[in-house]
């Protein structure tokens, strides 16, 4: 018997709460948001996953890639989806720590000081070209993205949520740039490299600059909503095959001679909240071991320091992932049947049962 459809929650409204989201809310949310974003973005639409997920477990994404390739675009037409205030920072290198989270200023007819908020008071912030700002200003950001929060003359605000920093850097000029402090780096759930678009995609770009129109992607989210899904996926069942499974790659990366550090326990932390929201925005109460094999060659690299000679044998943190990740044995033996094989046969059963009650009314 076809049961009686619910009522769907909007997901636009402010005043939503986590008991009223469920995980296939999450995975309506990204439908609606892709949905958005493919009328009026053309190229690595899977990036914008990566984003999705970084913001419902409240953490960051560091793309790299050459000018003019969309990384500023791809920022904003996130934001417009989720109807989050978008923040756009150049950095340069004289700026200073104030121009990013602001600065008291004295108001000369009541005599008192009044805080002028910088752009890091946004939900999602755009970083670009980071890695141009001096360590002073890097510090700034820091604080903002581990701690949620800025200090300002000695007095600390803390930020909206949800809160999420999308950093680009350009891999070709480096001169008169700052590298990243490792510190810095692992604060990135992902880091994504963003590659030209191919020939059949360059055209559609072109067609779409050439059309007079312009489409403005609609808000389907709203922040309130996110930070009652951000619960929701929290709450997303991991097995502990799974758990032991994502500590073993983990760990591997530390014991594998050809580096000269491997991750730490917060790249266990990050692949674990980012599957558990990979599973949430495809419908998913529980893990399984595709979301962390998808999402660990985003996760783990760029927290990899090679040795000297690794390098010079021309070998990449990715290619050293990819070896790991063909090493640690899959926990599918353990899990399998509880994942999979249950969640088919209850499909199946239910399809039964349909068709004999769909008998039963012929009848």
């Amino acid at each position: 018997m076809s049961k009686a459809k619910e009522k769907e929650v909007d997901l636009t409204s402010e005043e939503i709460t986590a008991d009223m989201i469920t995980v296939k809310d999450v995975q309506r949310a990204y439908e609606l948001i892709m949905a958005e974003i493919r009328k009026a973005y053309i190229g690595r639409t899977d990036i914008f996953e990566l984003l999705w997920i970084a913001m419902l477990t409240g953490r960051h994404v560091y793309l790299e890639g050459v000018p003019g390739i969309g990384k500023t675009y791809m920022a904003n037409t996130f934001s417009k989806t989720l109807g989050c205030v978008f923040s756009r920072i150049q950095f340069t290198p004289d700026m200073l720590p104030s121009d990013i989270v602001g600065t008291n200023i004295f108001n000369p007819k009541t005599g008192t000081f009044r805080l002028r908020k910088g752009p890091i008071f946004a939900h999602v912030v755009l970083a670009d070209e980071i890695n141009r700002a001096p360590p002073k200003t890097q510090s700034a950001m820091l604080e903002a993205m581990a701690e949620g929060q800025v200090s300002i003359e000695g007095e600390t605000h803390p930020l909206e949520k949800p809160f999420v920093v999308i950093a680009t850097a350009n891999p070709v000029e480096q001169e008169g740039t700052y590298p990243l402090p490792e510190a810095q780096l692992d604060r990135f759930l992902f880091k994504v490299i963003v590659q030209h678009s191919p020939p059949e995609e360059e055209l559609k770009i072109i067609e779409l600059k050439n059309d007079p129109r312009y489409y403005e992607p609609k808000q389907v989210v709203s922040p309130q909503t996110i930070v009652a899904m951000m619960k929701v996926v929290k709450k997303v069942y991991t097995a502990p095959e799974l758990r032991r499974y994502i500590r073993d790659i983990i760990v591997a990366t530390r014991q594998d001679p050809r580096l000269l550090l491997g991750c730490s326990p917060r790249g266990s932390e990050s692949l674990l909240y980012a599957s558990k929201a990979r599973a949430a925005i495809h419908g998913r109460e529980y893990v399984i071991p595709d979301d962390i094999i998808t999402l660990a060659p985003h996760i783990i690299p760029h927290r990899l320091i090679l040795k000297p000679e690794t390098e010079l044998e021309g070998l990449t943190p990715q290619k050293i992932t990819e070896d790991i990740l063909q090493t640690v044995p899959l926990p599918i033996d353990d899990i399998d049947e509880y994942l999979g094989f249950e969640e088919e046969a209850e499909a199946e059963e239910e399809e039964y049962e349909e068709e004999e009650y769909e008998e039963e009314d012929y009848e």
